[in-house]
């Protein structure tokens, strides 16, 4: 394996209780805007409501168009350009409405009328009902408690119960710091921003059984040392490994946070700041979590 931190000996864990305090503080202020706000910014996926992409001939700006909009009766409509190909889409969403095709074509007259000189034509248009919005919200929701629960049976399995909590707590601290930083800066929760949840659950859990398998074999040849140097020895050897890992998959989130366009700009910065959180939370929960707990419950050791 590459090495790009040779002999690697930093004290990680001396700062876990302060690391676990801020993260701590990390998630309950997301979890307080979240409720000021009266919940997350959910999308049309999981309110209901209408989608349509419109394109333009000629360059138009958001702001010429949510005025026009707001003029015709959708001041709260919410718009993402879409450039390329010398051409302009606009992505319009309508939430919580029972129009249809018949309405976002009565729309699209009432801008061609307005825009004479810029042709425009509708490229797809998408319809989601209230009810339909529930559905999908509670899916969304079982299908991350599920992985969650899924990830302590696998790691008790493999390691450990106390592993397997361990892991499932530091994973759920990522989606919650995630899910926090969604709140803190208005972004919206659609179903790609829950597949990008899943995603970085995989990825973290991933992170987590490598540091853990270590700290496993260290476990039984370094018995000299005590539980917590075991920890901060194994972190360090995976150390590389971690880093090399993580920063060739941010360079590629970065290229597309910047390049890939407003589609998936939000799907890109869950993915992006997933993985830096998941990699920290590798070092600084799922450990330190271990160590609490091995601290106040001593684990028995099987003499050779």
């Amino acid at each position: 394996m590459i090495q790009i931190l040779k002999n690697a000996n930093y004290d990680f864990q001396s700062k876990r209780r302060i690391a676990l305090a801020i993260s701590a503080i990390v998630i309950v202020i997301g979890l307080i805007v979240t409720v000021a706000r009266r919940g997350p910014n959910y999308s049309i996926d999981f309110v209901g409501g209408m989608e349509a992409i419109l394109r333009f001939e000629k360059p138009i700006t958001e702001g010429e168009l949510r005025k026009e909009l707001a003029i015709i009766g959708y001041p709260d409509a919410e718009l993402k350009s879409i450039a390329g190909g010398g051409y302009q889409d606009i992505m319009i969403r309508i939430e919580q409405t029972a129009a249809g095709e018949k309405t976002i074509d009565t729309i699209t007259q009432q801008l061609t009328d307005v825009f004479k000189d810029n042709p425009i034509t509708l490229r797809s248009i998408e319809t989601v009902g209230p009810k339909i919005g529930h559905e999908l919200r509670r899916a969304a929701f079982l299908a991350v408690l599920a992985s969650l629960i899924l990830i302590v049976l696998y790691m008790s399995w493999r390691f450990q119960y106390r592993y397997g909590v361990a892991a499932v707590l530091a994973t759920a601290h990522d989606v919650l710091v995630v899910f926090g930083l969604f709140s803190i800066l208005n972004l919206q929760i659609s179903l790609t921003i829950i597949a990008a949840f899943l995603t970085i659950v995989g990825y973290s859990l991933n992170d987590k059984i490598v540091v853990f398998d270590r700290v496993r074999e260290n476990v039984k040849k370094l018995r000299s040392k005590s539980f917590i140097e075991q920890i901060n020895i194994s972190i360090n050897e995976t150390l590389s490994r971690t880093l090399l890992t993580g920063s060739t998959t941010i360079m590629v989130l970065i290229v597309l946070f910047f390049f890939g366009g407003s589609v998936i700009h939000d799907f890109t910065f869950a993915m992006l700041s997933g993985i830096i959180i998941g990699t920290y939370s590798s070092i600084y929960i799922a450990s330190p979590i271990v160590i609490e707990w091995n601290l106040r419950y001593p684990e028995k050791r099987k003499k050779k």
